[in-house]
């Protein structure tokens, strides 16, 4: 979720590149580089922090002068935001400069087999990877390189390549990350988005998977992995530079919504491997995991609900332990730490305040701590004893939801390596589980794709004052989500009950007309659930029910149903949540409300 910009043309590189990074920036960085070749050789400045600091460090791009160049904007994933781990990446002579955006899944791999033939590191970053991979292969034919190099890589990746051997040429290609190449009158260009082009043209080409590109100054070459030449149709794009910022998307929320698929695989994918779970940045043996004997699960608002989750999940396989605490309560009630508790705290951005105060708290007696952040380098990153990073990118909207879901990808995968550590899990059952959970991106892109059905069914409910949400077991907990959503962005009031509790004196709230969500995806709380269902309905209320595919009984007891593909009972809430997600936002949409940034809310809260 970074971003990229090369240029090759008449005029100087250096101030298009800062120019174009400037575009990008509403993606997120941490550090920014640009790399211009000036004639004799390949020069390169960058740093940690905004672009401002890279445009006083170049002078606006005069320091560099050249005609060729590429530009990054890092959101850090592999080492922390610092001058040495800011893109571009050299190789070790200088001949070739590289900006990346995605993940390298084997990076670790290739960087034992470059360190054994004597490449030295200089970074932490997966990138470095790239770069010393390209030198290893160079045969002085750029694409021959590159095309080895892309056998060898598994993950994501957009990359913007430079040769010094091949001064008026750029390469580009791309594999699950986006890139698109720009064409005009002046010069030839690559970034990671739209924005970045638009100021010099509105022609541009979308790159496909395993596609490269070879650009000089007047042209542009397409080729496929098999390095034959293709042809790719240029796209005229209408968009304002807002709307383009946004992919076309009317808000931020809904580009991130979709993003959810990527995200989901991006946080999952470089842990599973060879029908394993491996997550090297756990820091615990076998024995520790062995020896634990409670977890507490820390975070606030939506990191709290995934914690409600993750104890549904760990109890369920790992049979551990596990209380969940608000983060602003936590310290404050005097929590009995005894030996063999492991903390685990909840944060997307990493500095919320209550979240990182009951991470000291943990730490000040002595106990195990996890974070589970998104936020590279951030506090409660490099003050927890292990992180385990989600792999989201950066959100720009307040309300969460590629990072709600990827904090549950990160909390399955810690119960499943658990449970199996613990022989709790045979080895046939989690390789089972691993099939589900690979599945999950495409069937998240499935129930994205009736956003259509939401959106009428939000519409009739816009003038709604109250909605309840309700469900057992980890349906309660997606319910939790569900409410928090829609009332952050539509200030409509909405709780979320365990189904069980209604008797106990919220169902004399339900009158005709009121909205009640009902979660209904654990097969053996059906009857429970449903019976909850028919209470509420008899009531007066008008019942939206959220359940699994084949689950028709519930159409005898709801008004409208939204079903679920088929997955593991443990892993509902990833598929839940995206209908939640969408009605939220398309109420808040159509009560004409800033679905970004609504009232009294920030997105890193830094106070307690």
């Amino acid at each position: 979720m970074c971003g990229i910009v090369g240029y090759i043309g008449e005029q100087q590189a250096a101030p298009i590149l800062l120019e174009g990074l400037s575009k990008l920036e509403y993606r997120g960085y941490d550090s920014a580089g640009i790399a211009v070749y000036d004639g004799n050789e390949i020069k390169m400045v960058k740093s940690r922090g905004k672009l401002k600091v890279l445009e006083e460090l170049t002078q606006g791009g005069m320091t560099l002068p050249g005609c060729v160049g590429i530009g990054h904007t890092r959101w850090a994933t592999h080492g922390s935001p610092s001058d040495i781990n800011a893109h571009p990446h050299f190789n070790k002579n200088h001949t070739i400069a590289v900006v990346h955006n995605g993940i390298i899944e084997n990076y670790m791999k290739l960087r034992k087999k470059l360190e054994k033939k004597g490449y030295v590191f200089v970074s932490e970053t997966d990138t470095e990877v790239l770069v010393h991979l390209l030198d290893y292969y160079y045969n002085g034919n750029p694409l021959e390189t590159i095309t080895k190099v892309m056998y060898r890589l598994e993950g994501s990746y957009a990359l913007g390549i430079m040769f010094k051997d091949h001064p008026e040429e750029v390469y580009a290609v791309r594999k699950d990350s986006p890139l698109i190449v720009g064409k005009s009158e002046a010069g030839n260009f690559i970034a990671s988005d739209v924005p970045a082009v638009l100021k010099h043209t509105r022609d541009v080409y979308f790159i496909d998977n395993q596609e490269m590109v070879k650009l000089t100054k007047d042209s542009l070459t397409f080729y496929n992995i098999d390095e034959e030449e293709i042809s790719v149709e240029p796209t005229h794009i209408e968009w304002d530079i807002t709307a383009a910022e946004k992919g076309g998307y009317e808000y931020f929320m809904l580009k991130e919504i979709y993003e959810q698929p990527k995200a989901v695989a991006d946080t999952l994918n470089p842990r599973l491997k060879n029908n394993d779970i491996v997550i090297e940045e756990l820091g615990m043996t076998d024995e520790e995991i062995r020896n634990i004997k409670k977890i507490f699960i820390i975070g606030c608002g939506s990191a709290y609900h995934t914690g409600v989750t993750a104890k549904y999940v760990i109890e369920g396989l790992a049979r551990i332990p596990v209380e969940v605490d608000l983060a602003s309560e936590f310290r404050y009630r005097n929590p009995i730490f005894e030996p063999g508790t492991l903390v685990i705290v909840i944060s997307q951005s990493g500095e919320t305040a209550d979240t990182l105060a009951a991470l000291r708290e943990a730490k000040a007696n002595g106990v195990k701590t996890l974070g589970i952040v998104n936020v590279v380098g951030s506090s409660i990153a490099r003050e927890a004893d292990a992180v385990m990073y989600t792999w989201a990118g950066p959100e720009i909207a307040v309300a969460t939801t590629k990072a709600y879901s990827t904090q549950l990808i990160a909390e399955y995968l810690l119960a499943m390596k658990f449970a199996r550590v613990r022989d709790v899990l045979s080895q046939e059952e989690m390789e089972g589980m691993i099939e589900d959970l690979k599945k999950l991106p495409e069937q998240i892109e499935f129930l994205l794709g009736n956003k259509e059905k939401i959106q009428h069914f939000a519409n009739r409910y816009l003038a709604t004052e109250h909605v309840f949400f309700i469900g057992r077991g980890i349906d309660y907990a997606i319910s939790l989500e569900g409410s928090l959503k829609l009332k952050e962005i539509s200030y409509i009031h909405s709780e979320a009950y365990a189904a069980g509790e209604l008797k106990h004196g919220t169902i004399s709230l339900i009158e005709e007309d009121t909205l009640v969500t009902a979660v209904i995806t654990q097969k053996e709380l059906y009857k429970k659930t449903l019976s909850n269902v028919q209470e509420v309905r008899t009531r007066g209320a008008f019942v939206l029910a959220v359940t699994n595919t084949g689950n028709t009984e519930v159409e005898k007891s709801a008004d409208y149903v939204i079903y679920l593909p088929e997955t593991n009972k443990y892993f509902t809430n990833s598929l839940a949540v995206i209908p939640l997600q969408l009605f939220s936002y398309y109420v808040s949409l159509g009560k004409g409300l800033d679905v970004d940034k609504p009232r009294n809310l920030a997105k890193s809260v830094t106070v307690e």
